[in-house]
């Protein structure tokens, strides 16, 4: 049998990897210009080259694809959805099964996705602009990242889905690392590295049980089996026979994906990680790893395992519980900019779990408000996440520790980055004018109400107004002048204020109409 491939399906990714072997390329071929040294009584280092030579235009080479792939996620969105990888149906019991399909779910992550590297990339030629990162190597990584990114909302069996996550994961260690003689991103790079190959091999004990149970990797033969739909080896006795081993791999499958999202309890890697990584390389995990996470948790949970609800609602929703809580509580103790806005993104990992833990209860119809609740605020949330950290990787230019107090008086002495943070600290808060905040929670805590779990809606309402207080603490530093207070001479390069700009574009926008952003997650979770 020769499997056919339908080439346009897998376009954005087949883009992104294509583009990373063309960077690779021309950075072996491109003449090298030896970075200037940052640190007086050093020799000239040519180990590396700067990214102000030739090879400046690998940046731009690592834009245009991008941009590319999110073309064919457009195009793709326009012409409705298709699916390859495919096993005929006279192979596999009278029904098709993919291993790749391109739906409403797929576009709405990928497309996230996309858009969001585009400003880690704008972020990046900003970082490497000192010349003390190779510069080929960084867009090599990250655009393999991005492969894995677009390839995981569509993987529809546990093999890809373990292998996507994988090449979102595997990369970030390097480019945590990538900074040279820096014992701090050494250590974070370690920490990462052991606590995501702790994660895997939780999570491929979990799919390995639930194969051997079930007999099969796709996700809706898994479905049909885990609901009493169709029999399978491992069961004598059907839906009603299965053993306690199918609770414990989907407590093992649930556990691999709450360290890759940095969940409770698994959540002590994410500040140290954050502050040792360069500002781009945090802003991606915060995002786009964050994003695959939540994509793949999702798929596995309401595509696979939505007959095991019982046993998977009430993990996730304590989990959902815990991990805002926690997040919450250790943001309000931070002095450093950076390790505060990592807790409060572990916190925002709270707020879009929650509604998973109503997405199979019997008040709710599987894959449609709830999951759509979770898109629709991790996609707002990321715009309100990138346009913070465009905005402290600015600051971070000028100072060396980069704490809160040296953000005193930013909106007097630099207006625009002053208030574009203003703004997205506001929205992360849920405060007005930052209405996009306010409306994801809503939209959240409407799922929770309907859903019936009243004790996590009001959780989260105590955890809101906890989250209120850092946030404002951190806003008023901007406008509050401070004697002594004040930032060394920098023009930061237009691509930072380019970062910010889309960020704070799209965080006014989903303010402005916010109902765009429930449409189009509502739509791709029920499609």
């Amino acid at each position: 049998m020769i499997q056919q491939i339908d080439y346009f399906a897998i376009a954005p990714p087949l883009v992104l990897a294509l583009t990373a072997g063309l960077v690779l390329l021309l950075d072996a071929f491109l003449p090298a210009r030896p970075r200037a040294n940052t640190e007086p009584g050093q020799a000239l280092d040519a180990s590396f080259p700067s990214a102000r030579g030739p090879k400046a235009g690998l940046g731009l080479v690592t834009l245009a694809g991008v941009l590319v792939s999110l073309g064919f996620v457009i195009a793709q969105a326009l012409t409705g959805g298709r699916s390859t990888f495919c096993v005929p149906p006279g192979l596999s019991g009278g029904a098709t099964l993919c291993s790749f399909v391109v739906d409403g779910f797929t576009l709405v992550f990928a497309g996230m996705v996309l858009v969001a590297a585009v400003v880690v990339i704008l972020m990046s030629m900003t970082e490497l602009a000192g010349g003390a990162i190779p510069v080929g190597e960084w867009y090599f990584l990250l655009l393999c990242t991005l492969v894995g990114a677009v390839t995981l909302p569509a993987s529809r069996d546990l093999i890809m889905l373990v292998v996507a996550l994988e090449l979102v994961s595997l990369p970030v260690f390097a480019l945590t690392a990538m900074k040279r003689y820096d014992g701090r991103a050494s250590e974070a790079a370690v920490k990462l590295f052991v606590v995501s190959v702790v994660s895997t091999a939780i999570m491929l004990f979990g799919v390995s049980l639930l194969y051997g149970i079930a007999g099969t990797v796709y996700l809706s033969r898994l479905s049909a089996v885990f609901s009493g739909q169709a029999a399978a080896p491992g069961l004598a006795e059907g839906a009603a026979g299965m053993p306690a081993v199918v609770t414990v791999g989907v407590v093992l499958v649930v556990a691999g994906f709450a360290f890759k999202i940095a969940a409770v309890p698994f959540h002590s890697w994410a500040a140290d990680v954050y502050q040792g990584a360069s500002v781009p390389v945090a802003a991606l995990l915060s995002v786009i790893s964050k994003a695959a996470g939540f994509a793949g948790l999702i798929l596995v949970l309401v595509a696979a395992l939505s007959g095991q609800a019982a046993t998977w609602a009430p993990i996730v929703g304590i989990v959902a519980a815990l991990t805002m809580t926690v997040g919450n509580l250790l943001a309000m103790r931070q002095r450093s900019a950076v390790r505060l806005l990592a807790w409060s993104s572990v916190a925002q990992s709270g707020y879009i779990l929650a509604p998973l833990a109503v997405a199979a209860t019997p008040r709710t119809v599987i894959g449609s408000g709830a999951v759509g609740a979770s898109m629709a605020y991790l996609v707002i949330y990321a715009a309100m996440n990138l346009g913070a950290f465009a905005v402290v990787m600015l600051v971070s230019r000028t100072t060396t520790r980069n704490e809160l107090d040296d953000y005193r008086g930013l909106a007097l002495r630099r207006p625009a980055a002053g208030i574009a943070l203003a703004f997205c600290l506001v929205c992360l808060a849920g405060l007005p004018p930052g209405l996009a905040g306010l409306f994801a929670k809503i939209f959240v805590f409407r799922e929770i109400i309907e859903g019936g779990s009243g004790w996590l809606a009001l959780v989260m309402a105590v955890n809101t107004v906890i989250g209120l207080y850092y946030y404002a603490i951190w806003t008023a530093r901007l406008f509050t002048p401070a004697a002594g207070t004040s930032l060394a001479p920098y023009r930061p390069p237009a691509t930072t204020w380019l970062a910010v700009g889309l960020a704070l574009a799209a965080a006014v926008l989903f303010s402005i109409a916010p109902q765009l952003v429930l449409d189009m997650t509502s739509l791709s979770a029920s499609g």
